[in-house]
């Protein structure tokens, strides 16, 4: 190919890579205002089916609106002013039952070294404790401690930061959540005169499909999330198993991540009924066997009931939309992904599908 002006093809290519350069680095910078602004729609989406439920009851969309978002925050205040008061209260427990093992170092490896001789006859317990003791020699483990205390107090005040930086973040959110539930309609209009008349009402149909599979699906996840916290609260306080109410919190934020939450956060709680002085073998064991019926009830009974009206995604699907989310956005990417894998098979199964079958 010949280049009749070699200066304005150079120009125009250095301006074409540095306009590039600028896109992806103001995407970078505004990441946590996409974050923001994607899970406020997330949310939006989830919220929007309660909205239409009352629009169809006579309400005007701005009660709707107004009743939804008051009723979303007064069960939210509510919650927290219930269990917040309880988890301070028994992670203060779990603090003070801690402090006395981490002070009385050499009387707690003994006790534990009984424990896990009763609880464990086959095990080699002195080799197990003779093979962590050189570890921590060869770790130099006591001329780190000085470094390790400077990381922690470090550690403090990141955290603190990230509590701030968290709660700026939800209250960001909960404006941008209440803007979009209120305009959804108005935005939906606006995209959809951005296609052409031709093929305008098959995107429409489209489009509806996903917005009500995500919002379903949103509303179906807590669903199981919220089932989940409150039986294992009150199983857990059947079997008097330690920190109830911050083992059934554990359990409903798990629940919201899907196939692999409840597994994760119900190994956590069975870990958690294992701590020495507080726990005990015969609790665990009870813990585990109850929620391997109730991961079994919830998978073939109320999963399929609850999330009917939302796409179903194959289980393979799942795994990697949750894997890959997380990687990219931590817990709420994980939460994300499932719906935007069936928004993925819609067009899949709606789009691309019939264009191959057609040629």
């Amino acid at each position: 190919m010949k280049i009749h002006n070699p200066f304005r093809t150079a120009l125009v290519a250095t301006l074409g890579v540095g306009l590039g350069i600028l896109m992806i680095t103001s995407i970078q910078t505004l990441s946590t205002v996409i974050l923001y602004i994607g899970t406020a729609l997330f949310l939006s989406l989830g919220l929007d089916p309660v909205v239409t439920m009352l629009e169809r009851r006579g309400l005007p969309r701005w009660a709707a609106v107004l009743i939804t978002i008051l009723a979303v925050l007064s069960i939210f205040a509510a919650v927290v002013l219930i269990v917040l008061p309880v988890l301070i209260e028994q992670i203060s427990e779990l603090v003070d039952q801690i402090t006395p093992l981490v002070q009385n170092g050499e009387q707690t490896i003994e006790s534990l070294k009984g424990w896990m001789t009763e609880t464990f006859p086959n095990l080699a317990v002195d080799d197990v404790f003779a093979y962590v003791t050189d570890w921590m020699a060869k770790e130099d483990w006591q001329n780190n401690v000085a470094g390790w205390t400077e990381t922690i107090g470090q550690g403090v005040l990141v955290i603190g930061g990230a509590v701030l930086a968290g709660l700026f973040g939800a209250f960001i959110v909960l404006v941008l959540t209440i803007y979009l539930t209120a305009s959804t309609p108005s935005l939906k209009r606006s995209a959809y005169q951005l296609v052409p008349a031709s093929k305008r009402e098959r995107f429409i149909d489209i489009a509806d499909q996903i917005t009500d599979s995500v919002g379903h699906y949103v509303m179906g996840q807590v669903s199981l999330g919220v089932i989940n916290g409150i039986l294992s609260a009150i199983f857990l306080s059947i079997i008097n198993a330690p920190f109830t109410a911050v083992l059934a919190v554990i359990a409903f934020f798990f629940s919201l991540i899907p196939l692999v939450g409840t597994l994760t956060g119900s190994t956590i709680i069975v870990l958690a009924c294992l701590l020495p002085g507080v726990g005990s073998p015969a609790t665990a064991l009870a813990a585990a066997i109850y929620y391997l019926i109730y991961m079994q009830v919830e998978a073939y009974f109320l999963a399929p009931r609850i999330m009917s009206r939302a796409v179903s995604v194959p289980g393979a699907v799942v795994v990697i939309a949750a894997l890959s989310g997380g990687a990219l956005l931590g817990l709420l990417g994980a939460l994300i992904a499932i719906p935007v894998a069936a928004s993925i098979l819609i067009i899949y199964r709606q789009v691309l599908i019939p264009r191959m079958d057609q040629r």
